[in-house]
């Protein structure tokens, strides 16, 4: 049988915000978004990362299984990892095995109910216990503008999550004069209130950590005038999107 290769970014050991509980974070390469405010530019090229088998990978995690607890396992996160589906359920199956609690961290933007990606992803959906989302923006226009690619896959994903009891956590970037409107924060409240699997709702404020990268990379960066959210324009975004219904944990 042909093993399918996996390329990664980087791997975090003991990662404690994406997901519940410490988990071994894994960063996929490659990003077909190309996100005004994302930090982590360096994972969009489809071309690099490290290589690994789906069981090189596995054992890379399981040195660290005795920190992670009960709540503990794997994120696979990115770049956008199911742009690597094919790898993703291989390795998914083979850490499923070995009775590891795994979450799927993705911008949703390859999601498709075109054959073949489909029947994949269902299966993978077979093998993740969480899906962590991100919603970069809710109005269509303004996600091509800022993500150069339209949000309708991303919301057709969240809706089948739903549709199919998978638990999701949904994440939304707090960026001055992008995403952060009261108008446009109430119609992706409206939107989460439509959903019935979502366990957690997140307002990440926007930050300038990884400008660096873009000048190491020659990229211009967009964003360069616009500084990070008050707390008070966060605190407003907690509010109308109502994410104390969602805290569980």
């Amino acid at each position: 049988m042909t093993t399918t290769m996996g390329y990664v970014h980087s791997t975090e050991s003991f990662g404690s915000v994406d997901g519940p509980g410490i988990r071994f974070v894994v960063f996929m390469q490659g990003c077909r978004m190309r996100c005004e405010f994302c930090h982590n530019p360096d994972t969009w090229n489809m071309g690099g990362g490290t290589p690994y088998t789906p069981q090189e990978l596995l054992n890379k995690a399981i040195d660290y299984i005795d920190y992670w607890g009960e709540e503990g396992g794997i994120t696979v996160s990115g770049g956008e990892p199911l742009l690597q589906i094919d790898f993703l359920i291989e390795f998914f199956k083979l850490a499923k095995a070995e009775g590891i609690h795994l979450s799927l961290d993705t911008c949703g933007q390859p999601f498709t109910y075109d054959e073949p990606f489909f029947s994949r992803f269902r299966e993978l959906m077979d093998y993740t216990d969480l899906v962590l989302m991100d919603i970069k923006h809710i109005d269509n226009e303004m996600h091509k503008k800022y993500t150069m690619h339209p949000n309708t896959s991303i919301l057709d994903m969240a809706k089948y999550l739903s549709e199919v009891d998978i638990p999701m956590w949904l994440r939304h970037v707090l960026v001055p004069e992008r995403s952060d409107y009261d108008e446009y924060l109430e119609r992706l409240s409206d939107f989460i209130e439509q959903l019935d699997s979502v366990i957690k709702v997140e307002v990440l404020p926007y930050h300038k950590l990884g400008v660096y990268k873009y000048k190491e990379m020659g990229i211009p960066y967009k964003l360069e005038d616009i500084d990070p959210p008050t707390a008070e324009r966060v605190e407003n975004a907690n509010r109308l999107l109502k994410t104390h219904k969602y805290q569980t944990t």
